[in-house]
């Protein structure tokens, strides 16, 4: 499976996949108890799906990854509900010193200022923790920036939509990381429907096949 690092210290993981390109060409033509006889007719069909919007049979590709990302995106990534998460408890357990520090322009100078603000807030975390107060109470005064863990398993039509509204310019950069690096997975697990999506479906602005290639 694929493992792709994010940000400074995240990752997305894909680390289980049901189904794939001949699923939904197999989910689709169910209707007209009809078969397949080749790769191509497969691709012709997808590409006739995503033409007219027919997304149901892309439920039948499922997605199970294993995401490493600041909380403030977590916060974001779990609007999309149409998905099914897990994520790392800080009621069980205690979290590391590892926070997200921006190095682009949006900082303008001052990621020494953040840095030494949540340094600052996780000594107090260690305080609360060494002084006996619950892991509960002391993560009250983490910030944003710290990581967090969950796994999430989403059919490949969520994601897709997960990818028109994340992979795009608009939403915040950190995200857009990490809805790259989901469409690089979705590429390599199902190409057909990947290109077909791009083409016929995709409303972003940062996804582009470039021959048989993924920028």
């Amino acid at each position: 499976m694929e493992k792709i690092e994010v940000l400074d210290k995240g990752y997305v993981e894909l680390v289980d996949f049901l189904g794939g390109d001949k699923a939904v060409a197999m989910a689709a033509r169910i209707s007209y108890m009809s078969k397949s006889n080749s790769i191509e007719e497969d691709k012709r069909l997808i590409e006739l799906l995503t033409k007219l919007g027919h997304e149901s049979p892309f439920e039948h590709i499922v997605f199970t990854f294993h995401i490493k990302a600041p909380i403030f995106v977590a916060r974001q990534w779990m609007r999309h509900r149409i998905a099914s998460i897990n994520e790392r408890s800080g009621r069980f357990t205690e979290f590391e010193e590892e926070f997200y520090i921006p190095e682009d322009e949006r900082a303008k100078n001052l990621s020494n200022v953040m840095e030494e603000s949540m340094k600052k807030s996780f000594e107090t975390y260690n305080l609360l923790i060494s002084s006996g107060v619950k892991k509960e109470v002391a993560r009250m005064v983490l910030p944003l920036s710290l990581y967090t863990e969950w796994y999430w398993t989403i059919n490949a039509r969520s994601l897709m939509n997960f990818l028109n509204q994340r992979a795009d310019s608009h939403a915040q950069y950190e995200i857009q990381k990490y809805a790259i690096a989901i469409a690089k997975c979705f590429q390599t697990s199902c190409p057909i429907t990947y290109s077909s999506f791009l083409k016929n479906l995709y409303k972003g602005n940062l996804l582009e096949v470039v021959g048989d290639g993924y920028r």
